[in-house]
């Protein structure tokens, strides 16, 4: 998960797979999916993650990012976290992912971990459901029970990242119907917008509208002004793009409902995130009034939303299969004998409209 006006390096961060992919509602998940072959599976995420997020607190939210990725493209299969290699075009490099994900060395440890404890049970796709949902209450935020039981999918799909995501500087319309495409609707879109209450973004996502928003020479009139005066000192005119300022600028590290209150102070920082306010009779104003007020109503609209997306394209049964190693599917593990370092990990922008 540079620009609003001319670049696509980062697409969104809670979006699903083209309309052709099954819902998944015959889908068989359960949270007890492992209560007799891995019942320790929950609290080895959480150490590994809970140790991770004491010197990166940053990570929480990267990693609920990096669970949206996965559903984003072929379903809830961990295909995002699939290595280059003679048969796979890794969606870690498409626009939305590149120089932006973080969280694989994170999810390569627990997933060691697990495999220490109970080998070849646990999916890389189930372990991705379960960092979201644990980063998500180490950050105070929702609580849900994660229906287990998916399976890694054997391929990634590179061009489909690129082009099944909505970009941060899609107008409202744009951003419901790519969700309803997906089986998500109205209210989904603004509870899991939400995610956005913590994180970081890079200056590039956002900078058009600091000073040259639609090409006009000024700022987007739809950003409150002392706000944007906060964002130019990050992110000055002509200065780097890879500079990160929060989501949030005042809890930034939790989760919580501040999202919504920014939005009604014209605080959103991407474009994406103030249209669910900003868009004159939208029917997203009274979702965001809603959720500002009651951060009950928020947690428990998140937590439909995200297994509802958690659900999306699952593959289960005897389908796909259980990697043994997250990054390469067991065939090209196979081939290489011998345990490979995930790829170099850059720093973490939050880049990404969701």
């Amino acid at each position: 998960m540079n620009s609003f006006g001319l670049t696509l390096t980062a697409l969104c961060c809670i979006v699903v797979v083209l309309g052709g992919l099954p819902f998944s509602s015959d889908a068989q998940l359960d949270p007890s999916f492992y209560k007799n072959t891995c019942p320790k599976v929950h609290s080895i995420v959480r150490e590994v993650i809970r140790n991770v997020s004491k010197t990166d607190p940053r990570m929480l939210a990267s990693l609920v990012r990096l669970h949206f990725h996965d559903c984003f493209v072929l379903g809830c299969d961990a295909s995002v976290l699939l290595n280059k290699s003679d048969t796979i075009v890794t969606e870690q490099e498409a626009f939305p992912n590149i120089n932006s994900l973080r969280g694989l060395d994170v999810v390569n440890r627990i997933k060691t971990a697990v495999e220490k404890e109970c080998p070849d049970i646990v999916s890389c796709a189930d372990i991705l459901a379960l960092s979201a949902q644990i980063s998500s209450i180490l950050a105070d935020g929702p609580n849900w029970k994660v229906p287990l039981g998916r399976r890694d999918g054997l391929t990634a799909n590179q061009s489909l990242a690129n082009t099944a995501l909505p970009a941060p500087f899609h107008p409202l319309e744009t951003l419901k119907k790519k969700f309803s495409d997906q089986g998500l609707d109205t209210t989904d879109l603004v509870a899991l917008s939400g995610a956005h209450t913590f994180g970081r973004s890079h200056c590039s996502l956002f900078v058009d509208r600091l000073y040259n928003f639609s090409s006009t020479g000024k700022p987007d009139p739809t950003l409150n002004t002392t706000y944007l005066q906060e964002l130019r000192k990050i992110c000055p005119n002509g200065g780097s793009t890879n500079n990160l300022a929060n989501f949030d600028p005042t809890t930034p590290d939790k989760f919580d409902k501040n999202y919504y209150s920014n939005l009604q102070g014209k605080k959103g920082l991407l474009q994406s995130d103030q249209e669910l306010f900003s868009t004159s009779g939208a029917d997203t104003i009274s979702i965001v009034n809603k959720f500002s007020a009651d951060k009950n109503a928020f947690f428990e609209s998140f937590e439909t939303a995200i297994i509802k997306m958690g659900k999306i394209g699952v593959i289960t049964g005897n389908q796909g299969e259980i990697r043994k190693h997250c990054n390469f599917v067991n065939k090209e593990f196979a081939k290489l004998g011998l345990i490979t370092k995930a790829s170099v990990e850059s720093e973490e922008g939050m880049s990404s409209s969701f």
